[in-house]
């Protein structure tokens, strides 16, 4: 009899491990989902309106400025201080040289407050049809910021 309790006590036994295989199915399931929903939530188009109290976005290099006067007069600013007036088509064709030479070249479009809407959206259709990937959107500091 003394056999038999012992051999019943082996039988009963209980496991003191986790079985952590589903939990790692449930993982890659979860990330399979991330993985997929990701790139979908990026819709958005990040722009500064005229008056902001935006931080200023350091740069290695000048980016090119392309500036919307209130007449609706393009000027274009390769280095610092240099605007130049440029027509649509110069300006199409002097951009898509410079991304082309440089894909990762920051442009920037500085709109004039009182320009129209129009004038600074066709601008950057024209940035957008000479290759220029990303376009932001230049602003003056409001009075009171102090960053």
């Amino acid at each position: 009899m003394a056999g038999l309790l012992a051999a019943r006590r082996k039988k009963r036994r209980l496991k003191a491990e986790i079985n952590v295989v589903p939990y790692i199915d449930v993982m890659l399931v979860l990330l399979i989902i991330f993985m997929v929903t990701a790139p979908l939530l990026n819709l958005g188009v990040d722009i500064d309106l005229p008056q902001s109290d935006a931080k200023s976005i350091t740069e290695k290099k000048d980016p090119i400025v392309v500036s919307v006067s209130a007449d609706g007069t393009y000027y274009l600013a390769e280095k610092a201080g240099d605007n130049q007036p440029i027509d649509a088509a110069a300006l199409e064709s002097r951009v898509r040289e410079i991304v082309s030479g440089n894909p990762q070249q920051a442009v920037y479009i500085a709109g004039d407050a009182a320009a129209n809407y129009q004038q600074v959206m066709n601008a950057m259709v024209l940035l957008q049809r000479a290759g220029v990937e990303k376009v932001g959107m230049m602003s003056q500091p409001t009075a009171g910021a102090t960053r």
